[in-house]
């Protein structure tokens, strides 16, 4: 019915008008998922930041899980101003990150897991309670808030 709807599955975004790109930001943002279970959470953020003009780019599968997915990434994610890191279950990429990387990271949990997972809350609390210190911690599934939060601090730096 409408041409230029668009709907993303996995993350629940739907715009009914196409995104015009503003001038893209020369600041680029990482978004960082754990795992596959976080992928709708990581794409509302980039789907957010695509809506407001600023470049992004999704890594998926970097879980501490597999140590060695993240660690064969570091030069790459090293490349971002801001990172915006998606993770459930225990929510430790975001302090194993935090420890490894310069760059401001504001830490997303998701509500995937079971058992004392407690729907995100888990997550949540180890992001809150992070040795690796300076971390930004949103709440449970909220990538939109992650984008929006990365997006101030593009504005402050293009000051």
């Amino acid at each position: 019915m409408y041409k230029t709807a668009f709907y993303d599955e996995e993350s629940g975004i739907f715009m009914l008008y196409p995104i015009n790109k503003v001038e893209a930001h020369e600041t680029k943002i990482g978004i960082v998922s754990a795992g596959s279970s976080d992928i709708g959470v990581a794409n509302e953020a980039y789907y957010t930041l695509e809506y407001l003009g600023v470049n992004s780019r999704v890594i998926h599968d970097v879980g501490v899980a597999g140590l060695h997915r993240l660690l064969n990434k570091l030069e790459d994610l090293k490349t971002f101003d801001i990172l915006i890191v998606v993770a459930g279950f225990e929510g430790a990429l975001p302090t194993v990150m935090g420890g490894l990387l310069p760059q401001p990271i504001i830490a997303v949990p998701t509500s995937v897991g079971y058992g004392s997972a407690k729907h995100g809350e888990t997550a949540l609390h180890a992001m809150l309670t992070s040795c690796a210190n300076g971390i930004t911690v949103v709440n449970i599934d909220n990538g939109y808030g992650a984008a929006l939060g990365a997006f101030r601090m593009l504005k402050l730096i293009e000051k």
